[in-house]
């Protein structure tokens, strides 16, 4: 059976066949268990050739990936952009995409803003870089960032609900590294939240997510796990230098990357299958840069991981990565940002 955004003449019948396919909470949207992250396409991630990552996501919806995330955030409006272009001449059917609002620039004065009026102007703005008339889910990004959960609650959501009414957006979700606030601002909030996106919180190193299915399935909440990877740390390249894990977390990580590159295998490929193993989320949302990386991430989608790779799995979960299970950095960046706030007052 073939989802809504099937287009006939469009579409790889074959590869939409193969691709699985779920509710994203009550929303009616029946997502790809595989979602396209466009958080590389900004300047986080280092360069990338816009060419090659402008195919990777016109060969995605045509395999069947039918989620697309990405946010002003990444690179200040690059990767909107840069989607933009590589969603000109789709069917605006063949896909559900999404964006975000509140998280901005590298500068910390103007890194953050839930206002009504900025969340307007910036809606707006992504919208004319992406070249659609609306989104299908518009997400407040990294919630815990605001003065206060009642900004969120009382004046960013709301805005958010009015954008949904003018006929802009469809659904409305929340972001947020640590899961203990998503789940008091649904506590709080009398609008309808759709969706959350957790990321690195459902990977080989940190399982918080699991915590708070229960809660999220209660209320019918659509489950987004993002960043399986945790933003770089599980692949043979290793994370950025701005990544927030402790050196100790690094470090086992780099050693199990070393291990599985001396036998061949990228590391990313074992921590994407692990994270797909979970059945209570929705989809799994996976920073994508290149057609080479696409074309790995649906090699494990339709065909797993080998025996081999399994066994080596396991040698490094035991190895290496049982030091660091859910030693997260929750509230790490949270106080680096408030100490360059307060130094500059």
């Amino acid at each position: 059976m073939f989802p809504p955004t099937y287009v006939e003449g469009f579409h790889d019948p074959e590869a939409v066949k193969a691709m699985e396919y779920k509710e994203l909470g009550k929303t009616g949207l029946l997502v790809s268990k595989l979602a396209f992250g466009c958080g590389p396409l900004g300047c986080h991630y280092g360069t990338y050739d816009e060419a090659d990552a402008i195919e990777a996501v016109r060969r995605a919806i045509k395999q069947g990936i039918n989620y697309i995330d990405t946010a002003p955030w990444y690179g200040q409006g690059r990767s909107e952009a840069t989607l933009g272009k590589a969603l000109k001449g789709i069917p605006r059917e063949a896909y559900y995409i999404a964006t975000k609002i509140g998280r901005y620039e590298l500068d910390c004065d103007n890194m953050f803003n839930f206002t009504i009026e900025k969340t307007r102007e910036s809606f707006k703005k992504s919208l004319e870089w992406l070249g659609v008339d609306y989104v299908d889910v518009i997400q407040v990004h990294d919630i815990e960032f605001a003065p206060s959960l009642d900004i969120i609650v009382t004046q960013t959501l709301p805005e958010l609900s009015r954008q949904v009414a003018e006929g802009r957006a469809k659904h409305i979700g929340i972001t947020g590294y640590p899961v203990s606030i998503l789940k008091e601002c649904i506590e709080k909030s009398n609008i309808n939240i759709a969706c959350i996106l957790s990321y690195a919180r459902l990977t080989l190193i940190d399982d918080t997510l699991l915590e708070y299915v229960p809660f999220f399935k209660k209320h019918k909440i659509g489950l987004i796990n993002a960043a399986t990877l945790s933003m770089g740390l599980l692949t043979n390249n290793g994370p950025p230098s701005w990544h927030p894990a402790s050196d100790e977390t690094k470090k086992q990580c780099v050693n199990a990357a070393q291990y599985c590159q001396e036998r061949n295998v990228e590391f990313a490929k074992l921590a994407i299958w692990h994270s797909m193993q979970y059945t209570d989320v929705d989809t799994n949302l996976v920073g994508i840069q290149t057609t080479k990386q696409l074309q790995m991430n649906l090699d494990v989608i339709r065909n797993g991981i080998t025996e081999k790779e399994k066994a080596l799995l396991k040698e490094i979960q035991v190895s290496f990565l049982s030091a660091v299970k859910n030693q997260h950095w929750e509230g790490k960046e949270i106080r680096i940002y408030q100490e360059v706030i307060k130094n500059k007052i």
